[in-house]
């Protein structure tokens, strides 16, 4: 009996020890305010949500973290669950949502674009003056503002609609700033208090802008970099460095720290930078799905759309896995990632005297012209296939090539592992879920990357032949390769799984081995062990391409400043190409298939075309609250995103696909017609005549009514509607969706919109 009351009281106090924890415990919450509802008697917002929260929840002071006026209504604070609960019953609350962790989708691409390294733009008509004008706020992990990408000789003065800063920090201040690199601030309330500690704390990262990781810099260089000779990685991809709009000007948001990016500190980045006055907003960072009222990149995009900010995201590295897109809100620039006409070929030469084909940034000695041991370690109890840390003994692989499968840690930790081990080169083979795609890293020891299909022939002679042997080879810069772009196989893919009438990804840019600046603070490969410093980097991701697309929408901003986001957008999606440089329909690196709009969405970006498309779809706000009325949201739930206090969505679409979107979803479901009505805006000439082609399977019947569009004047808007009639239903089918494409156009434009067909959604 003792035992048992013992036994009992143990269990009460424990469990009055974690309720005690989980009432005193804290976290950031977001929290959304009726904006319309704050007293007079408070001179500003700030000042309402501080009383707001002390009121109702008997916080500190020091509880507010942010508070959001221009991306969202609303504040963050740090608060226990039981502060929270009792602020989402206050009336004048709309929401309370804990904060969210989002990760990053971490010279040659200029000219690849087609963009000329001294005319670029403006050799087609532009104004030079209109291109320095134009501000790209990019939140990412900061800026190294020494870097030669954001040297500002000739550049004029910083535009008077300027009203942003040069935050000083312990290693930043003012001084680092210039007329290129016009801004930088940092956001760390929420991550300082994911931490733990609170915001008081002394975090182990410098709360400044400077850029210790390396991504943020590149990003930066990427979308608006100025020129720099000379430029290379270790001597790989040696050449001139720029960005897309060297003109353009550079604010840095660092909302991005060593365990994530905390969605508190995302907000607070984006509501700064629209106050700024920036006017595009380059985001290559993304987390899980959520509706768009609890997605923060989401809210925050839309008061920027709202305000004439365009907004670019990455679609996330999560590929050749189907629905696996991040950032797929409609008025978001969703990008994938493609392939340059540039390769790294490295060859790894067998004992057999086979050589195969692969790629390498490799840059140090190498091992030499005589053959090695080579050693594929294929043991399921220590995983010493995937050469993850510790899995390698030093005395099966001490002086030999090692064969590491891709996947599960980085691919140059692996060749870190295999040098503590003793290894003196590693073969880097892809597996099924990376395919054939072959992505150049700069190892800490000679290494080379194969696909799958070579990765399989090299496994198998390394574990058949009795004495197996390789030696490594390295190639150097080649261009001009062919076929490309090649869809990277990471790039993630549709469909979208939180609007499936909305196509995305929108377009594909250049994402993989991309040169752009670098932070002197850390490596190329980004591990601790690496102690080499460059001034530039090879780096491959969706987060490089978005970039490349945030520069060109601030490229046609200067050209046509009284073009919209959804303009902008328009003109880039439908002027997009999907045939490659041998005249091929694109490819998916994962399996060498044939791409289509789920993987490359309109397809890979054409500059010199998007300056002058002819026809755009236009899309107001008050179109996107339509959109957003026809997704079942309850009225406070779309009141979030939009932030106005008088929504009623008495005018709601039927269909979210009726959206005025430059491409097209047809999910028939249950339904064998789907009916869309478009309207189309002319920027082009006047008395412009446009003919309609269509293009689909043949299971989908394509009716276009009128099939001719005349436009009379500039500006001048038309309508047409398109019926999608599903022949056969696909009823146990193993199809699960096909394409076409409808076209607009003349002698001069083609007006081109994809289209995905699905009859049942996964």
């Amino acid at each position: 009996m003792a035992a048992m009351a013992s036994s009992s009281s143990n269990f009460f106090f424990i469990f009055f020890l974690v309720l005690c924890l989980k009432i005193t415990a804290k976290k950031t919450y977001i929290v959304q305010m009726k904006h319309q509802d704050k007293p007079l008697s408070f001179e500003t917002h700030h000042d309402w949500h501080s009383s707001s929260l002390q009121s109702l929840t008997d916080s500190p002071p020091e509880s507010l973290l942010y508070s959001y006026t221009e991306a969202f209504n609303g504040f963050a604070a740090s608060l226990n669950e039981e502060q929270a609960e009792s602020l989402s019953k206050s009336e004048s609350i709309l929401g309370v949502y804990e904060d969210t962790v989002y990760t990053l989708h971490t010279t040659r691409s200029p000219q690849f674009l087609g963009l000329d390294a001294d005319l670029g733009l403006w050799a087609t008509g532009g104004s030079t003056q209109a291109s320095e004008d134009v501000i790209i706020g990019v939140l990412d992990t900061g800026v190294w503002p020494e870097s030669k990408s954001f040297d500002d000789s000739g550049m004029p003065e910083i535009p008077s609609k300027w009203r942003g800063e040069c935050e000083p920090g312990p290693d930043f201040g003012p001084k680092f700033c210039n007329k290129k690199l016009i801004g930088a601030r940092s956001f760390s309330k929420g991550y300082r208090m994911a931490i733990g500690g609170g915001i008081n704390k002394k975090p182990k990262e410098i709360d400044s802008p400077r850029d210790q990781d390396g991504h943020g810099t590149h990003t930066a260089s990427t979308a608006a970099g100025s020129h720099v000779a000379n430029a290379s990685l270790l001597g790989y991809a040696s050449g001139i460095a720029r960005g897309m709009a060297t003109r353009a000007r550079v604010a840095a948001y660092k909302v991005c720290w060593e365990t994530g990016c905390f969605g508190s500190d995302i907000l607070a980045g984006m509501d700064r930078a629209i106050r700024d006055g920036v006017d595009v907003l380059s985001v290559s960072l993304g987390g899980r799905l959520a509706p768009y009222y609890r997605d923060t990149i989401a809210l925050g995009a839309f008061a920027a759309v709202e305000k004439g900010i365009f907004v670019s995201c990455s679609a996330g590295n999560s590929g050749p896995t189907r629905a696996t897109l991040a950032n797929v809100a409609p008025w978001i620039m969703t990008v994938g990632a493609g392939t340059l006409d540039r390769d790294f070929p490295a060859y790894a030469v067998l004992g057999n005297k086979i050589r195969y084909n692969g790629v390498s940034l490799y840059s140090g000695r190498g091992i030499g012209k005589k053959p090695v041991g080579l050693v594929y370690n294929k043991d399921n109890n220590t995983f010493g296939n995937l050469c993850l840390p510790g899995s390698l003994k030093p005395a099966s692989v001490r002086g030999k090539v090692v064969v590491c499968d891709r996947g599960t840690n980085a691919r140059v930790e692996k060749g870190g592992v295999v040098r503590d081990a003793g290894g003196v080169g590693m073969i880097l083979a892809n597996t099924a879920d990376s395919g054939e795609e072959l992505v150049a890293d700069s190892h800490l020891l000679p290494a080379v990357a194969v696909g799958r299909k070579t990765g399989d022939l090299i496994r198998k002679y390394a574990q058949s032949n009795p004495n197996p042997t390789a030696k490594l080879v390295f190639g150097g810069t080649v261009l001009n390769v062919r076929p490309s772009p090649v869809v990277a196989a990471f790039s993630s893919r549709g469909p979208n799984m939180v609007t499936p009438q909305i196509l995305k990804p929108d377009v594909i840019g250049p994402g993989v081995n991309i040169l752009a600046a670098w932070s002197e603070a850390i490596g190329p490969t980004g591990l601790v062990k690496d102690t080499r410093k460059t001034k530039f980097n090879i780096v491959s991701g969706t987060s490089m391409s978005c970039p490349h697309i945030s520069g060109l929408a601030a490229w046609l901003k200067a050209a046509h400043p009284d073009w919209s986001p959804s303009a902008i957008k328009s003109a880039l999606m439908t002027t997009a190409y999907t045939r490659d440089n041998t005249n091929s329909s694109l490819r998916d690196a994962a399996d060498g298939s044939l791409s289509n709009p789920w993987v490359h969405g309109a397809g890979h970006v054409d500059p010199q075309k998007a300056l002058s498309p002819g026809l755009i779809y236009d899309i107001t706000t008050k179109q996107y609250i339509s959109f957003l009325c026809s997704l079942g949201y309850t009225i406070d739930q779309v009141k979030t995103i939009v932030k106005r206090p008088n929504i009623t969505c008495s005018k709601r679409f039927k269909d979210p696909g009726e959206l005025n979107y430059p491409s097209f979803s047809v999910l028939f479901g249950d339904k064998r017609v789907v009916r869309y009505t478009r309207e189309l805006t002319n920027v082009g000439p006047a008395r412009s005549i446009y003919k309609v082609a269509v293009d689909g399977p043949s299971s989908v019947g394509i009716s276009v009514r009128p099939r001719t569009l005349v436009f009379r004047h500039i500006g001048e808007k038309k309508r047409y509607t398109v019926s999608f009639v599903a022949k056969r239903k696909r009823r146990g089918s193993t199809v699960r969706s096909e394409y076409g494409s409808i076209v607009w156009g003349n002698a001069q434009h083609q007006v081109k919109s994809p289209v995905s067909f699905s009859w049942t959604f996964l």
